[in-house]
């Protein structure tokens, strides 16, 4: 989804577009009110909220969640590239950096469904649909190779072929995604830095997401139980608040306690509500409490620098960010309908 950008920025329109669409998504209330409703009418209500097209398309071939699911990403794709597509000049190129980042996500897809031993037939149905033109080049990545090396090999020549040169097909698939976490950061840092597409507020803003994704790193890997050594593996270098000194600490801590002791060292590290979070987390057992709490955080984030900016790219990512927590939330929503989870615990894993 790489872009180049040409030409005078449109700041003014671009922003207004952005803030509008950003006034149209489903608030907290009317997907509480989707919450009440069977599943079999939920599909209908969300068509009612813009994915009528998406949902249209694939009706003839999928049915239930794997409906929903289906024009929930491709709507989303449509989303991104109107959005590319209304960007100017170095705002384009900005938007594009961030945008950048859903790129890396359909290869990682396309590299679980490679591990798995899935189907093309299957992939190409449901997991990355043949009718989304954004999943094209993903599925032929599936078509030729059988491994994970086959992969890597053919990615040779690509923007990702540095990011996986050390990997080999010894490798666990995890080590293929965080290689692809810490290649997406560390291009998309060195171009803010520097350059025509230098930008210290947006840099401030994705380091401190490299921050939240090492937390949330750092405390899955505990519950895994996974030892020091690997938990050194998963941390993303770059973060704003937890320095390398702090994040090689936090990889060592024996238990979350004391993890989260180092992190409260850490300069600028914010923990309000992490107390509340890491109790709800234990008692439900599910990190959900704390990626909802930092997910919180960086959209507030994102809130001040839009309103201390209007005229930036920063409505645009504040819109682009808020979209895809509206996709989750509808994802999550569809699929605890579909196995009858209560209504209580499916809200408690949506970020309202």
């Amino acid at each position: 989804m790489a872009t180049v950008a040409t030409g005078q920025s449109n700041w003014a329109n671009a922003s207004a577009r952005g803030k509008a669409r950003k006034a149209g998504l489903i608030d907290a209330t009317r997907m509480r009110q989707l919450l009440q409703q069977s599943p079999d009418s939920i599909a209908a209500s969300i068509a009612e909220f813009g994915y009528r097209d998406e949902l249209d398309e694939y009706a003839d071939k999928l049915s239930g969640v794997d409906l929903v699911e289906a024009a929930l990403n491709h709507n989303m794709d449509r989303d991104l590239n109107q959005v590319l597509g209304f960007c100017q000049g170095h705002l384009k190129g900005l938007v594009s950096i961030y945008v950048e980042r859903f790129t890396y996500q359909k290869l990682k897809t396309a590299l679980r469904a490679i591990h798995s031993g899935v189907s093309l037939e299957v992939v190409a149905s449901q997991v990355l649909p043949e009718q989304n033109e954004a999943n094209l080049p993903w599925l032929e990545l599936v078509n030729s190779s059988e491994t994970l090396q086959d992969a890597v090999s053919a990615l040779d020549g690509t923007q990702f072929e540095r990011a996986l040169a050390n990997l080999d097909g010894n490798d666990e698939l995890m080590a293929f995604e965080n290689a692809l976490d810490r290649h997406y950061y560390s291009s998309a840092i060195k171009k803010l830095r520097g350059g025509t597409t230098r930008h210290p507020m947006l840099l401030r803003y994705l380091r401190t997401e490299i921050d939240h994704r090492n937390v949330i790193n750092l405390f899955r890997a505990l519950r895994q139980k996974m030892p020091a050594e690997k938990r050194s593996e998963l941390m993303i270098p770059g973060g704003k608040a937890i320095t390398s000194t702090f994040l090689r600490q936090a990889a060592e801590a024996e238990n979350e306690e004391a993890l989260l002791e180092i992190l409260r060292r850490a300069p600028g590290f914010d923990d309000s509500g992490f107390d509340e979070a890491l109790i709800e987390s234990r008692e439900r057992g599910t990190l959900d409490p704390i990626v909802n709490l930092l997910t919180s955080q960086r959209l507030n984030l994102l809130n001040r620098m839009n309103m201390l900016n209007p005229l930036s790219a920063f409505p645009l990512i504040y819109y682009i960010e808020s979209k895809v927590l509206e996709v989750q939330n509808l994802r999550l929503l569809v699929r605890g309908k579909a196995v009858g989870l209560p209504d209580d615990v499916i809200e408690a894993h949506l970020g309202l």
